[in-house]
C-alpha cells in the first residue's frame, strides 16, 4: 500500500492523504481541509482542495474503521477526475475527450435531470463506459444544518466491449451551494446476478471550528458492521457520483 501511495504522490502529489496520528485526518501538504462528513455504514469523508489543483476540483477521502480505503479527485461538474483505492492499488481516470457525454452539475440544476455517457480508464487496461442519469425529486432535505435536496440515479456500466458489468440505482442527495453529491441509498446487480443494498448516507457536517473536523475515524453504525447486521458495503457512489 505504501509503494502505491508513494508512486501516486511522485504523479500528482493528489492522494497521499492518510491521518496524521490516531484521529485525526491531514490533507497532503498544499492542502486545506474544509469540511468532515460523517457517514451511515461507519464511514467518514474528508474534503478537501489543494493549491497546484485547477480551479474548482476538489478532493475526498474515505475511511472506515481501519483506516482510508478510497479517494477521489472531482471538478466542479461533479466529474469523477481520479480515483484510487489503496487496497487494491487501483488507479481510475476520466477519458474526457472520449466521453461521448459528461456529467453536468450545472446541466442537472438548470434542467432537473443530467444524462450522460462516459469512459473511465484504469491502470490495469481496464476500460468502463457509464451510462446513465440523475433527476432531482424536487424534496428539499436538512441533515445537520446543512440544506440539501434529493436526487435519484440509474447507471449502467459496461466493458470496453460493450458487456454489461453492473447497473447501480437508487437515491443521492445534492448541495447546490457546495456543488457536490452525497450518497444516500443505493442497490448494486454486478453480471452474475449479485444484488447489494446499502445506504451511507451523511449524518453530521463538520466545517472548520466544529466539534468533530478533521476526524479520521467514523462513528455510527460500526458496532452493526462488526455484529454483521447490515449490508455489505460497496465503494462510494457519488460522482463521487459513478
Amino acid at each position: 500500500m505504501r509503494a502505491a501511495m508513494a508512486c501516486l504522490a511522485s504523479v500528482g502529489g493528489l492522494f497521499a492523504a492518510l491521518p496524521g496520528h490516531a484521529g485525526v485526518f491531514a490533507p497532503p501538504p498544499g492542502c486545506e481541509l474544509e469540511m468532515t462528513v460523517q457517514l451511515h455504514q461507519c464511514q467518514v469523508a474528508n474534503h478537501y482542495r489543494c493549491a497546484g489543483d485547477p480551479a474548482g476540483y476538489r478532493n475526498v477521502a474515505y475511511a472506515d474503521g481501519s483506516g482510508v480505503f478510497f479517494i477521489s479527485q472531482i471538478d466542479d461538474e461533479t466529474r469523477w477526475i481520479e480515483s484510487f483505492s489503496p487496497e487494491t492499488g487501483e488507479i481510475d481516470q476520466l477519458d474526457i475527450a472520449g466521453s461521448k457525454d459528461n456529467a453536468s452539475f450545472s446541466a442537472l440544476l438548470a434542467e432537473g435531470r443530467d444524462d450522460y455517457d462516459f469512459v473511465t480508464r484504469n491502470n490495469f487496461g481496464e476500460v468502463r463506459r457509464n451510462i446513465g442519469h440523475d433527476q432531482l425529486t424536487g424534496e428539499s432535505v436538512t441533515i445537520d444544518g446543512v440544506a440539501l435536496e434529493r436526487c435519484t440515479f440509474d447507471l449502467r456500466i459496461e466493458d470496453g466491449a460493450g458487456n454489461f458489468v453492473a447497473r447501480r440505482t437508487g437515491q443521492q442527495y445534492i448541495s447546490r451551494k457546495m456543488r457536490i453529491f452525497f450518497s444516500d441509498i443505493e442497490e448494486f446487480e454486478n453480471a452474475q446476478g449479485d444484488k447489494v443494498q446499502s445506504m451511507d448516507g451523511p449524518v453530521t457536517f463538520a466545517f472548520p471550528g466544529d466539534e468533530g473536523f478533521a476526524a479520521a475515524e467514523p462513528q455510527f453504525d460500526c458496532d452493526m458492521l462488526m455484529t454483521n447486521m447490515s449490508p455489505t458495503l460497496t465503494y462510494p457512489l457519488s460522482e463521487e457520483a459513478l
